[in-house]
């Protein structure tokens, strides 16, 4: 701002409502014209791709140990009598097998050429969700025995662990059950 400027705002009368209010819609104004400039100047180039990490964030021992980790959170809070447990090694061995499967399907999603339309993204999306629906059936048939054999209080705990929604009967996706999170 000039001198002459700052000499103008030191000298008006501050008991005037309209001078006031004038000298904040010229100073936001300004701003206003200023700031997509200012943001111009230190915004990235949009063509630039995004720099690659350093070194990988999510490797495939650290999805085995959550994975791991899961799995023993779930039998814990579960909170299995010995006589449950015999029926817990089939849920657990078909919990692992559909995570590798979800695993697998990502990788081959990341190999595969960008799609062509939003039609081919509605199909690969259509495909996917059919793979997940038979996964989650192989889980639902042998955690079935277990569930039966669980008090209420054991199965209370089970939704919420998994990542289901509360409420029986809203939609889910498949997507959001952390069995399928490697998919992701």
């Amino acid at each position: 701002m000039t001198e002459k400027g700052l000499s103008a705002l030191r000298s008006h009368d501050t008991k005037d409502p309209t001078m006031n209010r004038s000298l904040m819609a010229a100073l936001v104004g300004a701003l206003v014209i200023a700031a997509p400039g200012a943001r111009a100047q230190t915004a990235p180039a949009a063509s630039a791709p995004p720099e690659a990490p350093a070194v990988e964030l999510y490797s495939a021992a650290d999805a085995q140990a959550v994975l791991n980790a899961r799995i023993l959170a779930l039998k814990t809070v579960t909170a299995l009598t010995p006589e449950q447990e015999k029926l817990w090694l089939p849920v657990e061995a078909a919990i692992r097998a559909v995570a590798k499967q979800s695993a697998e399907r990502r990788a081959e999603r990341a190999k595969a050429p960008q799609p062509a339309d939003f039609v081919d993204i509605l199909d690969r999306i259509a495909d996917a969700e059919a793979l997940r629906a038979r996964d989650l059936k192989t889980v639902t048939v042998v955690l079935k025995p277990l569930v039966a054999s669980l008090t209420p209080e054991q199965q209370r705990r089970i939704p919420a662990f998994l990542g289901l929604r509360e409420g029986f009967g809203l939609p889910q996706p498949t997507a959001e059950i952390w069995l399928f999170e490697e998919e992701n």
